[in-house]
């Protein structure tokens, strides 16, 4: 039996307890639902610790449950995480297939999802060197979210964020500034969105480097810096997991224009965190 204690899959993770009321009703397909709460949860643990196999297989074994269950949506979700693991690990063809599964899983769930499964593919796609094809993905999210979204809704600014990066691989300035713009207005509002506002002040420093080059660009690109390290340093922020992949997310820009002293400074700060100390 695997022993929990060491990050392994225990029985505690996947039993869930079963109505014996709770009967399949004649002719209906059987559905045994994967406990996503549950997974969430063990992934984030996972990647807290950095435990990056652990998550795969963890992930990769529920996955596997949801599809010997029957349960579509489950397995829709599951491709959506394993499609951001693979990208954060740089896994060009497990995170297209990842990508390809759960586009052929949208039809199964509500717009919303569906958009953010948009969001995720286009993600995937501008990571990937396809800034073309992730932008008619982010017009598919972008439809489905406004549509059914409050105009405050967080899951906005991210697409306005990832949508103005494709917009800036393409050399769209104008059009990128204008989502940079909009993404920082909707996460302004948004629970602990000073991290969110952090990484759009340094996409738009980059922004200003691909359009204009750093010397005639660069008291632009100083003032974005100035203000992500302010937001970075907002006392109130939860110095959680987030904050720490946001830092560690962040260290590589300050450091790629000469902020060296505060990129190290957030090495420490997520390094810290990770440690947990």
């Amino acid at each position: 039996m695997n022993d929990p204690k060491n990050g392994l899959i225990g029985p505690e993770d996947y039993v869930e307890p079963r109505c014996p009321l709770c009967m399949t009703p004649p002719g209906a397909e059987r559905v045994s639902p994967v406990p996503l709460q549950r997974i969430a949860e063990k992934t984030d643990a996972y990647m807290g610790r950095r435990d990056f196999a652990g998550a795969e297989r963890h992930l990769r074994y529920w996955l596997e449950e949801a599809r010997a269950g029957n349960d579509r949506r489950g397995a829709f979700s599951l491709w959506n995480e394993l499609m951001g693991f693979y990208r954060k690990q740089g896994a060009q063809e497990k995170a297209m297939e990842a990508a390809r599964n759960a586009l052929g899983l949208v039809d199964e769930v509500d717009r919303v999802s569906a958009g953010t499964c948009y969001v995720n593919c286009g993600t995937v796609c501008d990571a990937f060197g396809m800034p073309e094809r992730a932008l008619e993905l982010f017009e598919q999210a972008k439809a489905l979210y406004e549509e059914n979204l409050p105009e405050g809704d967080p899951r906005l600014g991210g697409l306005y964020n990832n949508m103005a990066l494709a917009l800036v691989a393409l050399r769209r300035w104008g059009e990128a500034y204008e989502l940079y713009r909009r993404a920082l207005g909707v996460m302004s509002g948004a629970p602990n969105g000073a991290l969110e506002q952090a990484i759009t002040y340094l996409n738009m420093a980059d922004a200003v480097e691909a359009e204009h080059g750093f010397e005639k660009g660069e008291a632009v690109i100083g003032q974005y810096l100035e203000q992500a390290a302010a937001l970075l340093d907002e006392p109130s922020l939860p110095r959680s997991g987030y904050y720490a992949f946001v830092c560690e997310k962040c260290a590589p820009g300050f450091d790629h224009y000469g902020w060296f002293a505060y990129a190290a400074e957030l090495k420490e700060r997520y390094e810290a965190i990770y440690a947990g100390t």
